[in-house]
Parts: C-alpha cells; structure tokens; sequence
C-alpha cells in the first residue's frame, strides 16, 4: 500500500550522485568536507552519506552532539554566541571549537585551551543573492570584522571560518571572491593550521567544473600552508528529496487552485522566507493550476505549475528539492499534519524512517 502524504522522499540513488561529486572534489583537492547540519539533519541518512565526508560542523548545541552521536568523524563545534549553560557540553563534544567574536573567545577560550580553536571572521566580502543570508550584509553579526581585534588573538586561535558564501555555482565567482580574501587577510592566512571556507558552494550542480574547484582549493591551501575545510549542507542532497503531497480540493477564483495536505510555512517553509515558487517536473503541459497549501495563511502557496492532464482529488504532487533547508525548520503551524519521512532505497523499495502525530505536536508544546 503507498504511503500516506504528506511525506518527504529521500532517493539513495540521487544522493550517491551527489555524494560521488564530493568524493572527487575531497581526492582532487585535498581537503577536507564536513557536513552542514544547518541545512540538513536527518541521521537516518548518515550511514549512506558518512563514508563519503570527513564529519559534521554545527550552529548550535543540539547539531554537535546530534553530528557526535550519529555521524561521526571530525565534529566542529560553531555557534554564533555560546552561553554559560551550554560552553562546557559543547567543548565536551568538540574536536575543533569556532568562536563567532573575539568577546567569546576571550570569555571561553581558556576552557577550550586542548582543543584546536577557531575564530570566524568576517572579510567583507562575500556572494548571495539574498541580503537576508549574506553575512557581509552591513553591520553584520556573523564573524570578527575588526582586524585590530583579529591580530590581537592570532596567538590563540589555530584556524579561521570564512563563511561568505549562499548559493554560488559559479567557479569563477568563487574563485574571484577568494583572491579578495587573499588581498584582505593573506598575511593572517599564513598564521593558521586550517581554514574554513564554509559552504554554499553548489559544487553538485550538473556541468559544474569540480576539477576547477579542486585546483583552486589546492591552490590556496599551498599558497598559505593550510588545510582546507569545506562544510557543504545544501548542496549535498541537492535534488535528492521530494515533498510528496495530495491533492484534498480545486478551486476556482480567476485560476484553478489545488489545494494539497500541506502547507508551505510549516514544510517548505524557505519559499516563504526567500519569495520563491517551489519546483515539480515536467512542469509542462496544458493544465495549469496554482498549488496551494491548506493552512489559513492566505499566502500559502507553493507555486504556479503547469500539468500534462487534469488534476483531480487524490492525485499525487511532487514538490521538488524539498532537502535542504526544509526537514530541519519543519514546524507545526496550524497543527497542519507533519509530513512523514522516507527514503527511496537503491533497488526503489520505499522505507518509512520516520512519522509524527498528535502525540508529536503535544509534546512541542505545553
């Protein structure tokens, strides 16, 4: 019997295309790739997706010790402020510890003295379509952007976290932005052990010139005697997952608009925070329908898609790229159904991992 929707479908063949992608960028360059959790989180992958990578970087507590119990390797420990009640469980679970600001590393530093300690620090630059994720932005919080205060603690810290990257696909691009790193803080550079260049660099992209990539990768650990760490999220399961819904209802109002068991804030909810439509393929044919979700948030709709045949209820809708940025913010508003999660296996048998019910939204809340 298929499974019931609303359900995220993760393809295990899909992700080892990507993940066939970092292990030549990983051979060909030298360095080393930890997986962003931030971006995507679900441990029942992490068997597939760990023999590939080099460990897990975090943005808060919960991801550290989440990438220490479940994935293994290298766990890097970053959030943009650490506070007292949680400093000691996270350098408990660190190998390496990122401080966001020269305040917390003065404040924390001496208890992580074992361990190897990095600064993030913000150059200035940096490449996004979206000023909301651009952490350049102006009066930005993300990174020490103080030079003077940068020199100052060279003598405690062993590594940076450049993360100035979103979404860039573009060798080129990337390589331009790193030569402005260069000019900006070269001399620093030389100072360190490692180096962090973040992620949001879309290396998995179809026709992208990893081989390039790779070259410019080696290229700057050599010039600075560094070794690279790239932390890839995104772009890891980059078209591997679909939001897999139904169709309850279709409706007239200027344009037919089918409304699906889901709703875009509480399951995709970054087309709602960066103004896209969402995708389906073919997205071609005839019948065009708005695709809408069935909360009360007027705005909630997934996109605009046009279909080889009428749809009708109970037909099935793949929403695509549902990976990324989607599983770890889905939330419960208007106590719509979570979405279940599941994974396509090599031979195309289908395995629930993963369901939620009403004891699930009690329990999130009080």
């Amino acid at each position: 019997m298929p499974l019931a929707t609303p359900y995220y479908l993760i393809d295990e063949n899909a992700l080892a295309e990507n993940l066939a992608r970092v292990d030549r960028l990983r051979a060909a360059s030298g360095a080393k790739c930890l997986l962003a959790l931030k971006a995507f989180a679900t441990w029942s992958t992490f068997p597939q997706i760990a023999p590939h990578m080099d460990g897990t970087t975090s943005s808060s507590l919960n991801e550290l010790k989440l990438g220490r119990e479940k994935f293994g390797g290298e766990t890097h420990a970053y959030s943009v402020a650490w506070s007292d009640g949680e400093i000691d469980e996270a350098i408990a679970n660190a190998d390496k510890i990122i401080f966001n600001s020269v305040n917390q590393l003065e404040r924390f530093g001496d208890k992580a003295a074992h361990l190897s300690t990095g600064l993030r620090v913000n150059p200035g630059v940096s490449h996004s379509h979206f000023d909301l994720a651009d952490p350049a932005r102006p009066f930005s919080r993300l990174g020490e952007s103080d030079r003077s205060r940068v020199e100052a603690a060279m003598d405690r810290i062993s590594g940076f976290m450049l993360h100035c990257n979103c979404e860039n696909d573009s060798v080129e691009s990337f390589s331009a932005l790193l030569g402005q790193i260069e000019q900006r803080i070269g001399d620093l550079l030389h100072r360190l052990d490692w180096v962090s260049l973040g992620g949001g660099i879309h290396f998995t992209k179809p026709g992208y010139d990893i081989d390039a990539l790779a070259a410019r990768l080696k290229a700057f650990a050599e010039k600075f005697g560094v070794l690279v760490y790239l932390e890839p999220g995104d772009t890891v399961v980059t078209d591997t997952t679909t939001l897999e819904v139904s169709v309850l209802d279709i409706v007239q109002n200027d344009k037919a608009v089918a409304i699906v068991d889901s709703a875009v804030e509480a399951h995709m909810l970054d087309l709602l925070v960066y103004r896209e439509s969402g995708t389906v393929a073919p997205d071609a044919g005839p019948h065009r329908y708005v695709i809408a979700g069935k909360s009360c948030l007027a705005g909630d709709v997934f996109g605009e898609f046009d279909f080889p045949a009428p749809l009708a209820v109970g037909d099935r809708v793949s929403l695509l790229n549902a990976g990324g940025y989607t599983m770890v913010k889905k939330n419960w508003f208007n106590g719509v159904a979570m979405p279940a999660i599941a994974i396509r296996r090599k031979n195309g048998t289908i395995d629930l991992v993963q369901s939620f019910d009403y004891a699930d939204y009690v329990a999130s809340l009080s």
